[in-house]
């Protein structure tokens, strides 16, 4: 007996749906007879036939409080940026409050944070609710004043 090495090349072939009783996926076009799956348009997600869908099986995580504060964060260095840009008045006292009023910071903000990247030339006066160990020695090193808000 003697093995043929042959090898037959079939095409993938596209069957066109719903041409004909003849073609094979006519009428019907395969998806049975009546029903909502065999019209048109209709997709039924996440809908597992009456057991219980994997949405509704799996718990509710996590929550939103009403009352969270949004802090506003920023460094020494856009401080400075934003002193020499002369949109901040570094002789006035520099608080959240302030900083909305000339649109540095959104209306949203309800705490301010000063960190210590970067470094500040002038001395400035701030007002701020939290700073890091290493801004506020950096502001006192040159002379400017730190208020704390207690809240």
């Amino acid at each position: 007996m003697t093995s043929l090495n042959t090898t037959v090349s079939v095409k993938n072939k596209k069957i066109r749906v719903g041409r004909g009783i003849g073609s094979g996926k006519g009428k019907t076009s395969g998806r049975g007879v009546k029903g909502q799956k065999s019209r048109s348009g209709v997709s039924i997600k996440s809908f597992e036939g009456g057991q219980m869908p994997l949405y509704r099986r799996l718990p509710k995580r996590g929550f939103n409080s009403l009352k969270k504060n949004k802090i506003a964060i920023l460094n020494l260095n856009s401080l400075s940026e934003l002193i020499k840009k002369n949109k901040i008045n570094s002789e006035e006292k520099i608080s959240l409050e302030n900083l909305k009023k000339i649109k540095i910071l959104k209306n949203t903000y309800n705490k301010f944070k000063i960190l210590g990247s970067g470094n500040i030339e002038r001395k400035i006066d701030i007002e701020v609710d939290f700073i890091s160990k290493s801004a506020k020695e950096k502001i006192e090193k040159i002379g400017g004043k730190i208020i704390l808000k207690k809240s």
